[in-house]
């Protein structure tokens, strides 16, 4: 038998079946490196990604702490700067921010293509009308709002500021919001702007601590409304805070250190959350008074506050107001939130842009600028 042939045969199909072997396991190491490193590459482009949105959260976090500090502008006073030139000291020193007490043509010119956000104020003398005149509030918000955005940003409307909740026009604060409400919606505004209005902290008693604060009976018919029409419109309170006129309503009992931001140990213990500034404590005490109507989903906005440098000596002085309006802004700029809302922002408007000397009421009410008439600073403060 010849043999050879078989041989070749048997050697051929050996040296196939090899390289057949051989090649799969060749393209297998191959994909399986390519699968490999297209993991790599994915797992890559997910970690940077990740890494990029954290960047950029945490940038908005910054920007957003920059940006909690506005300043009202006043217009009580036959001295000061042109309002071009004011809306320019505003740019100037990075104040993003902005109150204004009423709505003024000249301003709002001003402001448009400016990126500066605005608050603005229906008057109180403006409430009753608005609120009762079925066309007041679509003319309103036509010529003061729809008029000038979006060249100007409006975030907030104010109906009223610190309407005494005995008097006359309190019963209508409410009916007007919901009237100011519908014809933003109806100017399609209602994604940007919100309708709020601004109390003052005496409305709500029993503070101290500030877990027992509440609203006073005098003032829960008025304001319990206004709670249900801010939860229903995921809208904040706006409350002027002003720690000063708590300290010299009760300097025998309030330390001055714990009023300026400058106390180093808890000075108020409520339960396990401790106190070191006044401040805190009065934005805790209307929280908790909010929680108590209602009201735990509500945000509040510091509409004002503010220090006097003169007026009603010593507590009123320079040295006092820089210290707080410094400590003031490092406080919101740092974003830690108060005890009771631990890391949440504190929007916060400083009172005010200028000392106004026509502006009425007690002597110290002339004398909360942070700029003098002639738009010199008065404390070494920085907003940016």
């Amino acid at each position: 038998m010849n043999h050879k042939p078989f041989l070749v045969t048997f050697l051929s199909t050996l040296a196939t079946s090899f390289c057949h072997v051989f090649l799969c396991k060749s393209l297998s190491a191959i994909f399986f490196q390519f699968c490999f490193c297209y993991i790599l590459l994915i797992i890559k482009t997910i970690m940077t990604t990740i890494l990029l949105l954290l960047g950029l959260f945490l940038l908005s976090l910054r920007l957003t702490g920059v940006q909690s500090i506005g300043v009202c502008y006043g217009l009580n006073g036959n001295n000061l700067p042109s309002k071009q030139a004011v809306i320019n000291l505003y740019k100037r020193n990075g104040i993003q921010r902005m109150r204004i007490y009423g709505p003024d043509p000249e301003v709002l010119n001003a402001l448009k293509g400016t990126n500066i956000e605005l608050l603005v104020d229906v008057p109180n003398e403006s409430i009753q009308d608005v609120a009762t005149n079925p066309s007041a509030a679509a003319n309103w918000v036509q010529n003061n709002i729809k008029k000038y955005s979006p060249a100007v940003k409006f975030r907030y409307i104010s109906v009223g500021n610190e309407v005494p909740v005995g008097s006359a026009v309190a019963r209508y604060v409410g009916p007007a919001m919901e009237k100011i409400q519908k014809a933003i919606a109806s100017a399609g505004l209602q994604n940007q702007i919100k309708v709020s209005t601004s109390i003052l902290t005496g409305l709500v008693t029993n503070s101290y601590p500030p877990s027992h604060g509440s609203f006073s009976n005098e003032a829960k018919p008025f304001i319990k409304p206004i709670i249900n029409f801010l939860v229903q419109n995921n809208a904040p309170l706006l409350v002027n805070v002003y720690p000063y006129f708590s300290y010299i309503g009760s300097r025998n009992t309030i330390p001055l250190d714990y009023a300026l931001f400058t106390s180093q140990k808890t000075v108020v213990q409520d339960g396990k959350l401790g106190y070191q500034n006044l401040f805190d404590a009065m934005l805790d005490g209307h929280y908790s008074a909010l929680e108590k109507e209602g009201g735990s989903k509500v945000n509040i906005v510091v509409s004002e506050t503010g220090w006097p440098s003169a007026g009603n000596p010593p507590a009123a002085s320079s040295a006092n107001a820089g210290t707080y309006y410094k400590n003031v802004i490092r406080h919101v700029m740092s974003g830690k939130g108060t005890p009771k809302k631990p890391g949440a922002g504190i929007e916060t408007y400083l009172f005010a842009m200028f000392d106004e000397n026509q502006k009425r009421g007690e002597e110290t009410e002339k004398h909360f600028g942070l700029f003098s008439p002639n738009q010199q600073p008065k404390y070494g403060i920085s907003f940016k």
